[in-house]
């Protein structure tokens, strides 16, 4: 099946998938990288029985361009993000409907042609990303907007971690992106988006009490109707 056919049938797919009785409520979890968000959204997902919903797979495809010109694109840049995209696939979320999300290779900074992942909404919805406060696009879907506050010691310390156990780098190329690319990226995108949060929470502080911190604004807000 070709792209372009694999693309409408998954539409026509969507499109005939039953609709919530209930439109979901729609958390967004910010931070820079090694804040803390993906631990907080995975945590958040498990406790309110919902679906942690991340920004990568929506980079953009640079399939158009030589992979030596790839891999010089300064990945932790907002404009790297399909945004159009990206805000109509959490609009059919906050709505209660079921997507076709793009699946992205990162090993070739590329879209996988004609895969998608079907993606159904549940109660809860936690946008979780870098730029998830950034986008005015996104802003009127969120009913709860969190921001991690980590100290850039502790986010860079955290990310050495992974990347050398995880990823395999050393901590010279660690280092480097971090002070070429994350760094600044944090300081220009990220932590200002801190102003549209609804609540800031340390992200020094334990897991529990981060998580009890979201839980007891959400009651506050009325957002835990008939939830434990």
């Amino acid at each position: 099946m070709s792209p372009v056919a694999n693309s409408k049938h998954a539409r026509e797919t969507v499109d005939t998938l039953p609709l919530l009785p209930f439109p979901p409520t729609v958390l967004a979890v910010a931070g820079c990288s090694g804040s803390g968000k993906t631990t907080l959204a995975d945590q958040l997902a498990r406790t309110l029985g919902g679906l942690r919903f991340h920004l990568d797979d929506y980079y953009l495809d640079l399939g158009h361009m030589p992979l030596e010109e790839r891999v010089q694109k300064n990945f932790d840049d907002p404009a790297m993000i399909e945004v159009p995209l990206l805000a109509s696939h959490i609009a059919a979320l906050a709505r209660g409907e079921t997507i076709e999300r793009p699946c992205y290779d990162f090993g070739t900074y590329t879209r996988m042609t004609g895969r998608t992942q079907k993606v159904a909404a549940g109660p809860f919805l936690i946008v979780e990303g870098l730029f998830a406060l950034h986008y005015p696009e996104l802003a009127p879907f969120y009913n709860l907007r969190v921001y991690i506050d980590t100290p850039d010691e502790l986010c860079f310390e955290r990310r050495l971690k992974r990347d050398m156990e995880e990823r395999g780098r050393t901590a010279e190329m660690v280092r480097y992106q971090y002070n070429l690319t994350v760094r600044p990226a944090s300081e220009a995108y990220v932590r200002p988006s801190a102003a549209n949060a609804d609540l800031v929470i340390d992200g020094t502080g334990a897991l529990d009490w981060k998580v009890e911190r979201v839980m007891t604004e959400m009651r506050m807000r009325g957002l835990l109707t008939g939830a434990s």
